[in-house]
């Protein structure tokens, strides 16, 4: 029924396909470009930063590229659906977004700094779309791993908002919510590294042009 409606909307909880207790596939056991693992446990001292900024092929090409970055692998994270398939997500009637895993050094790269590479890398300002990508799986959202993380992403949030609403831009719609009780369930094996493996294939991913203050400073009220 949500395929059919002019405009995209989450289904609730009772809405949602059910899932399965065990994914239906397996996913590579390393990166095709960093060499590295792609599933945890990851090594001590890194961590991990989940970010949902439309079609996850050109939105994980953009970290892997970043110095600093140890891995990451592209799922479905934020919907109610157990081990969905990529089918299913697409279908509206799980409530995932297709979201990015990052695993980085923070002696290397800051949490802020990949803050301003999400921001800068789609426009956050489109609900539930992204560019010519219309869906609830498109939405932009950051899901965070600790207080820390979470404070600097609602300050980068709003300082974004700041500059962008001086662009004339409209409101970020970006959901800023804690990765606990929000799985993320690892894509299917031809979405991993997609870009990689396909380099000529579709991204869609795009921002707004506007540059994003490394939220970082306190902002001013």
């Amino acid at each position: 029924m949500f395929l059919n409606r002019r405009t995209p909307e989450l289904p609730t909880r009772e809405q949602a396909l059910r899932g399965r207790p065990v994914p239906e596939f397996t996913v590579p056991s390393r990166h095709t470009v960093l060499g590295n693992p792609l599933v945890g446990p990851y090594p001590e001292g890194l961590e991990v930063a989940d970010f949902a900024l439309g079609c996850f092929w050109g939105a994980e090409r953009k970290f892997w590229q970043t110095e600093g970055v140890w891995t990451t692998l592209v799922g479905y994270q934020g919907g109610y659906t157990q081990n969905p398939t990529y089918e299913e997500a697409c279908s509206g009637l799980t409530g995932h977004t297709e979201a990015v895993r990052v695993v980085f050094d923070p002696a290397v790269v800051s949490y802020e700094e990949l803050l301003k590479l999400f921001w800068e890398s789609h426009n956050p300002t489109q609900g539930f779309r992204q560019g010519n990508d219309v869906g609830t799986q498109y939405r932009s959202a950051v899901y965070t791993h600790s207080p820390a993380q979470a404070a600097a992403a609602d300050a980068s949030r709003e300082a974004y908002q700041k500059v962008l609403t001086a662009s004339g831009h409209k409101e970020i719609t970006t959901e800023i919510l804690p990765a606990e009780g929000r799985p993320f369930w690892p894509a299917e094996a031809y979405h991993q590294q997609y870009l990689d493996k396909n380099p000529g294939g579709y991204c869609g991913i795009g921002g707004t042009g506007v540059s994003c203050p490394i939220g970082v400073a306190p902002v001013e009220g």
